[in-house]
């Protein structure tokens, strides 16, 4: 039986969720399947050599503890070890970056500089949003009107995006690359009351696009978007590090297919 090293933080909080329900709910399922342990990963070193297997789960933004979380990745390629997530994704595990690169390269996203030199490629807006490259849960978010904007010191670390109003927020999740549910929230003013989703074809496509954009092969990732007063889905955020996955909002039978597909996964590893 696979020895499974559980990295979470059940004592971090977080707004509208709570990390430790989810993650004492999902790791009480695959102690069924494998030999498991939970630990932060703050104090993770003297165990990660005597696993099968790391998995990355809730352990909030990892600006709280950078140091930490780089010394950890640098452990895991220096000393090979097996994780899930794989670390190789381009996304959310490095940053914002990504939101930028992919908006040159014409996706479907919202559109997003890092210079203020370049604001003619963005949409005309009232508002921009600002953030930095590294924030997460809204951290360091500011809506600016463009002469504010132009009057603050920025660097190179901060996003640039127009203020869109959107209908709603949308969250597809997948394990490795097979769709496994949709959550969205009617409320955008509510991002975390989700409600179940039943998206087209279409849809599904959209965000399986940015999946197969990514470079991970084992692990689970949540496509974000948000759909636009004429219907068009822009991404938000690919989380690939560690996405907060609504279980306890999910219908038993959802949860038994994504249980399964997880197990599956990790024993394909």
């Amino acid at each position: 039986m696979k020895k499974i090293l559980y990295l979470t933080d059940l004592y971090c909080p977080a707004k509208g969720r709570n990390y430790y329900e989810e993650d004492l709910f999902l790791s009480g399922i695959l102690k069924d399947h494998f030999d498991i342990v939970l630990c932060s990963p703050k104090n993770s070193s003297s165990f990660e050599n005597d696993v099968d297997l790391i998995i990355f789960r809730n352990t909030g933004s990892v600006l709280n503890f950078k140091e930490v979380y780089d010394s950890f990745r640098e452990r895991v390629k220096t000393n090979d070890l097996r994780t899930f997530n794989d670390f190789t994704g381009k996304a959310d595990m490095y940053g914002k970056q990504y939101l930028v690169d992919l908006t040159l390269d014409d996706y479907p996203v919202i559109p997003t500089i890092d210079d203020i030199r370049n604001i003619d490629l963005l949409p005309k807006a009232e508002t921009y949003a600002i953030k930095p490259k590294d924030g997460a849960d809204s951290i360091g978010l500011e809506f600016l009107t463009k002469e504010e904007l132009f009057k603050k010191d920025l660097n190179n670390d901060i996003l640039i995006q127009p203020a869109i109003d959107f209908e709603y927020e949308v969250s597809f999740y997948f394990i490795n690359d097979k769709f496994e549910y949709a959550l969205y929230a009617p409320n955008k003013k509510e991002r975390w009351k989700l409600e179940r989703y039943v998206p087209s074809a279409e849809e599904i496509e959209f965000a399986k696009r940015f999946i197969g954009w990514n470079t991970i092969e084992n692990g689970i990732q949540r496509v974000d978007a948000c759909k636009t007063k004429d219907g068009q889905l822009l991404l938000v955020e690919l989380e690939d590090l560690n996405p907060y996955l609504s279980l306890l909002e999910l219908n038993k039978e959802t949860v038994e297919i994504f249980i399964n597909d997880l197990v599956d996964a990790i024993n394909n590893l």
